[in-house]
């Protein structure tokens, strides 16, 4: 297999665990841009207004859900495919999940040592990371000597807070 071809499989890998709809967060991620640049790139398509929501056209496209009353801010969700597609002839493409890993691993690798300039801890930066990247950062983690692992205790934290 070429090179070429194992990082289109790695990102439908990634593709595969990923869900249909997701946040700006998650979806900006898999293209290795902020929420905040995500949400301009469909603003500028027409499908985000200036205050955070699908405008009529994105929701006639099928781009974006509403998935709570107010249909602002985290209540909104965005369709992988049909905004990965917009996305993708903006010029962006899927990182491989290769990258991430190696990317996630890097940060908390350093989280973990520590620095007096960085406030986060590695277990508030592990709570952002894609439950499907978890096992293989570990990996990666123990095979460079790192001690920091994430737990699935930390992440599950995060989601019961989140949910009052």
């Amino acid at each position: 297999m070429c090179c070429e071809e194992h990082v289109v499989t790695q990102i439908l890998r990634v593709m595969a665990v990923t869900p249909l709809w997701l946040s700006l967060t998650d979806l900006g991620r898999i293209y290795g841009i902020s929420a905040i640049h995500c949400g301009r790139s469909l603003e500028q398509q027409g499908w985000r207004d200036r205050r955070g929501r699908p405008t009529p056209a994105a929701l006639e496209a099928g781009a974006a859900m509403n998935a709570g009353p107010h249909g602002q801010g985290r209540s909104v969700l965005w369709n992988r495919s049909v905004c990965g597609t917009q996305l993708e002839t903006q010029g962006y493409e899927p990182m491989s999940r290769s990258l991430l890993v190696d990317q996630w691993t890097q940060l908390l690798e350093a989280l973990d040592l520590g620095s007096p300039s960085i406030n986060a801890t590695a277990d508030q930066m592990a709570e952002d990371m894609p439950k499907e990247l978890v096992e293989d950062v570990n990996d990666q983690l123990a095979a460079r000597g790192c001690n920091y692992r994430v737990s699935n205790r930390v992440r599950q934290e995060r989601r019961s807070a989140s949910a009052c």
